[in-house]
């Protein structure tokens, strides 16, 4: 294939992802009207925390201080935390806060998803209508809670999530982290999630509330105990289930993890990058040639001259800039989205050696990812 073909194929491939995959390049936050009928549902809100005493604080007060009209309770489940965890939950919400000391992880199971089952568990003293099941690094607007349930009940969903503003202050954050949400809706497009008549379902793990009654029907979060990738992993169940789903996009819910290098988030994408292609080398290799022929192809054909090089690197660039305003981040760092691809492409390499060696999926001291 010669250097202008292959730009040419290019030329087709971002036509397909900026007309043919659901408009997911737009990026259109929340927007609905925050009227809950009285009564309220009841919310039990679980977070699973594994030595996240430097962030649990300011999520867990987010959380207290919601405006919700009716009955929501808190529950963090320590996972064998070797800080100050389970004190700064204390800390933050003295009051509607039950703190669960996790039990010893049993085979078979991811320990977030331990965490979360025994947080659930914990929760039916409390008869929820809904669980809201949040990260210990994320911060909630006080409307949030109100948000989220409003539009489950509006729309008739069974499972709604929020992909959050992800922090995005360090430059590694600044140069990666606009992309790790393009490449997530480019994968899950939210129009496609919603559809019930599509296949596809996604959801983003940091915020995601699920009808009580459906986690039930589904079999629980036993059903999905070994999923490393376990929001998306859930939104499928739901989907299959017969259950409806919907993944939007926030400003205002906000993740306070930092990054402070781009080895930092190298490992933060290799953890579940060789797990998404379902630990396929066919599938890695496959990956690869696509990510050169969409990405890295455009500005390599543009540079030598062609034309098609150069539609294709700016039909790449127009499909980034809504993420980037998202961000707040300058539109000159669109024509470097093919040098971020080829970060990922890394990361996803070093995600299969990973578990190649029995270090896949490695979390807070854990290789969740096993190799057979």
């Amino acid at each position: 294939m010669t250097l202008e073909i292959a730009a040419a194929v290019a030329v087709v491939i971002w036509l397909y992802l900026l007309l043919g995959r659901g408009g997911f390049w737009r990026m259109r936050e929340l927007a609905v009207e925050a009227s809950v009928p009285s009564p309220a549902p009841r919310v039990a809100i679980v977070i699973p925390a594994r030595n996240e005493g430097d962030v649990i604080g300011r999520a867990v007060a987010s959380l207290a201080a919601q405006r919700y009209e009716g009955e929501f309770q808190i529950l963090v489940v320590d996972d064998h935390s070797t800080d100050d965890t389970a004190a700064a939950a204390r800390t933050a919400c003295s009051a509607s806060l039950t703190v669960v000391p996790a039990e010893l992880l049993p085979a078979g199971w991811t320990g977030k998803l331990w965490a979360v089952s025994q947080g659930v568990r914990e929760a039916k003293q409390f008869s929820p209508d809904y669980l809201l099941l949040t990260d210990a690094d994320i911060v909630h607007p006080p409307e949030n809670l109100n948000t989220l349930v409003a539009q489950a009940m509006r729309g008739g969903y069974d499972l709604v999530s929020l992909m959050v503003r992800l922090h995005c202050r360090t430059a590694a954050e600044r140069a990666l982290m606009p992309a790790f949400v393009f490449f997530f809706f480019l994968l899950y497009p939210p129009s496609w999630i919603r559809n019930p008549r599509r296949r596809t379902a996604g959801a983003a793990g940091g915020c995601m509330l699920i009808r009580r009654q459906v986690l039930e029907q589904i079999g629980g979060i036993e059903r999905i105990r070994g999923e490393l990738i376990d929001d998306c992993a859930l939104a499928g169940a739901v989907k299959r289930h017969g259950g409806r789903v919907w993944l939007g996009l926030s400003s205002r819910t906000e993740s306070i993890r930092e990054y402070q290098s781009f080895s930092e988030i190298r490992r933060m994408i290799s953890r579940t990058a060789f797990t998404q292609l379902r630990h396929s080398w066919l599938l890695l290799a496959g990956t690869a040639a696509g990510l050169l022929l969409t990405y890295e192809v455009p500005p390599l054909a543009a540079l030598m001259g062609s034309v098609a090089g150069a539609f294709a690197w700016l039909a790449m660039c127009v499909a980034y800039l809504p993420i980037l305003r998202f961000y707040r981040r300058s539109p000159l760092w669109a024509p470097l989205l093919p040098l971020v691809a080829a970060f990922y492409l890394v990361a996803t390499i070093e995600s299969a050696a990973a578990y190649r060696r029995g270090a896949g999926g490695m979390w807070k001291g854990r290789a969740q990812a096993a190799r057979p």
